[in-house]
């Protein structure tokens, strides 16, 4: 419900505003009032820190400015093992980790392919699943225990890079290990 203002009740106002003896407030207390509170109720000790303090010429560390959190980056690398043999395979990820460790790497991209052209298929002798550098190149990384130190996860690789056909290795911050 809006009331509407009356002529009596404009004129009233209108009045308050052109009175210049404001009706004074019994709570009322001037800033300096509280001001002259606040410095007569510091201890002798409080002031004689206070003007050490602002004498001092050292500068003081900004919070806001100085723990700002090091944001670690996504860096990137890719290796295609297309066309090695198991043996030089391992060989060249478990170098390949390191260097990307020692570098800083977040995640590497293994591309393995998927092995339907391998030619240890046809071979009786041979495992399906263990000689084809799909399955074997991750076994061999998480058994190898000076790699896994280095290893926070290894991951199936989304369709854009690779699919089934490559994993993903997420390598720890090597500040953070040492």
């Amino acid at each position: 419900m809006i009331k509407k203002t009356s002529d009596k009740d404009k004129k009233d106002w209108e009045n308050f505003l052109k009175n210049e003896k404001k009706i004074p407030n019994k709570n009322f207390a001037s800033k300096e009032n509280i001001r002259q509170k606040k410095i007569n109720s510091i201890s002798d000790k409080d002031k004689k820190d206070w003007e050490n303090f602002l004498k001092n010429e050292e500068k003081i560390p900004n919070k806001d400015f100085g723990n700002e959190k090091k944001i670690r980056h996504e860096k990137i690398k890719k290796i295609d093992l297309h066309g090695y043999t198991i043996e030089e395979a391992n060989k060249v990820v478990g170098q390949f980790i390191q260097k990307c460790f020692d570098e800083s790497v977040t995640k590497i991209i293994v591309i393995t392919g998927k092995g339907l052209r391998s030619k240890n298929v046809e071979n009786p002798y041979l495992s399906k699943d263990l000689s084809i550098l799909k399955y074997s190149v991750p076994e061999y990384i998480e058994s190898n225990a000076s790699l896994t130190k280095m290893i926070i996860e290894t991951t199936d690789a989304k369709i854009e890079d690779g699919g089934s056909g490559a994993f993903y290795v997420y390598l720890k911050n090597k500040l953070k290990i040492r």
